[in-house]
């Protein structure tokens, strides 16, 4: 075994763009995120995990912009996005829709993200770096997942928690 060079690994990502994207049935609505680096960072892991759409709603920064620029490095070019002041108008669309509507959030009914089994498609809700996913939008949800945490704090950054669930989500909806 061997690490890969940077050529390498530049030439193996040009194969793969040339090949069909393979995107998953699922949707984010980023809800006021406040930190543009973390949606910068959430771009840049939806883009890997092949997520189909974000919903960037309320105060969320949108591109173009160079702060999302910096740290999604052109993901933000690549998965499909729009803007929506309103995310309880983006979720009522998206049930009507048949979207199963899924909030990363610690909740009296939340269980746990690796027990959870989302129903093609989904959508997850990611909220606010301080106060989670808004109060209004919880009426829309289908369920809710959490993250174990196991130190002091009661909870990982927003961009990190996408991370973990997108991939688990990815997994499960692969082999449905």
């Amino acid at each position: 075994m061997r690490k890969l060079t940077h050529k390498e690994i530049v030439s193996r990502q040009d194969e793969l763009q040339s090949k069909a994207v393979t995107t998953v049935p699922l949707t984010i609505v980023l809800n006021n995120i406040r930190s543009l680096h973390n949606v910068g960072a959430i771009f840049r892991t939806a883009d890997g995990a092949g997520v189909e759409k974000i919903w960037l709603c309320g105060i969320t920064g949108y591109p173009p912009d160079s702060q999302i620029s910096k740290t999604a490095l052109g993901a933000e070019g690549r998965v499909a996005w729009d803007h929506s002041y309103k995310a309880a108008d983006v979720l009522r669309d998206l049930k009507k829709q048949g979207y199963q509507i899924i909030l990363l959030e610690q909740t009296t009914k939340s269980v746990s993200y690796h027990e959870f089994v989302p129903k093609s498609p989904v959508c997850l809700v990611l909220g606010n770096e301080i106060e989670g996913v808004s109060d209004e939008l919880v009426e829309f949800a289908d369920a809710s997942i959490e993250i174990e945490m196991a130190g002091l704090k009661n909870s990982l950054n927003v961009s990190v928690s996408f991370g973990i669930v997108a991939y688990h989500f990815r997994n499960c909806l692969k082999k449905s």
